[in-house]
């Protein structure tokens, strides 16, 4: 095996970043769109990969074994001990504790082939910064993987509480992301038809928390029907986008 190359050290998780978490302990749940959301971004990861908001590992070990290394930034002080439990011996993984803009600011440029934010950029108030960061931590020609929530339209009071400073539509995305240095090579809206109960329970209705049986009855009969849609035509809308660029 290579030699692994030298990291920042890792800082303690800042006492004071707490996420409260529910919707990751949801996220947890939703096997059939979680393996969505990896089937359409395998192929891209490769080599040294850092996950930026790592939470409670809901993508982590399904990342690993399409990565050389695993890197994983978590900044919730008390998300981190749970995340160490679940990587703890699984070979090739390292979790820092920090803020992103804290590990940018230390970490060595051209270190990364991947970087994987997953629902991780909306939580960002400054995500031009921080894709300018992103950029400097790529290798030349190291990939960037970005899911985000989609549509101001859909933006709801859980967005609010879970601290999403916004929603992202494709053209502006698209623009702030080439603004930062990157070229797109692939970009679509995700999940169609999750639009309509996200908008129902959450947009319309105000809903501030998550339902865990609802989730589950999505992800069991909703996730099928719209991923075997999505895989032949593309959506013109969705609830997410996934936006996949180039250094």
């Amino acid at each position: 095996m290579a030699p692994r190359a030298p990291q920042p050290a890792a800082p303690a998780a800042p006492d004071d970043v707490v996420y409260e978490g529910s919707d990751l302990e949801a996220l947890m749940s939703l096997r059939r769109y979680r393996q969505w959301i990896m089937d359409r971004i395998r192929d891209s990861i490769s080599g040294r990969t850092l996950e930026v908001g790592a939470g409670l590992g809901a993508f982590s070990d399904l990342i690993r074994p399409h990565a050389g290394q695993l890197d994983m930034v978590e900044p919730s002080a008390n998300l981190v001990p749970a995340l160490r439990r679940r990587m703890a011996g699984v070979d090739g993984t390292t979790v820092f504790a920090g803020t992103y803009e804290d590990w940018l600011a230390q970490s060595a440029p051209d270190t990364y082939d991947t970087v994987i934010m997953i629902n991780v950029l909306e939580h960002i108030e400054d995500d031009a910064a921080a894709l300018a960061g992103t950029r400097r931590a790529l290798r030349p020609g190291g990939r960037l993987i970005v899911f985000v929530p989609a549509l101001m339209a859909l933006y709801s009071r859980i967005d609010e509480l879970v601290g999403h400073f916004r929603r992202y539509h494709m053209a502006p995305l698209t623009a702030l992301v080439e603004g930062a240095g990157f070229t797109v090579r692939e970009k679509s809206y995700f999940d169609l038809l999750g639009m309509a109960p996200w908008w129902l329970v959450n947009t319309l209705l105000g809903s501030t928390s998550f339902n865990p049986a609802l989730a589950g009855l999505y992800d069991a009969v909703g996730v099928p029907v719209t991923r075997a849609v999505e895989s032949l035509l593309p959506p013109p809308v969705g609830k997410n986008i996934l936006l996949i660029a180039e250094k």
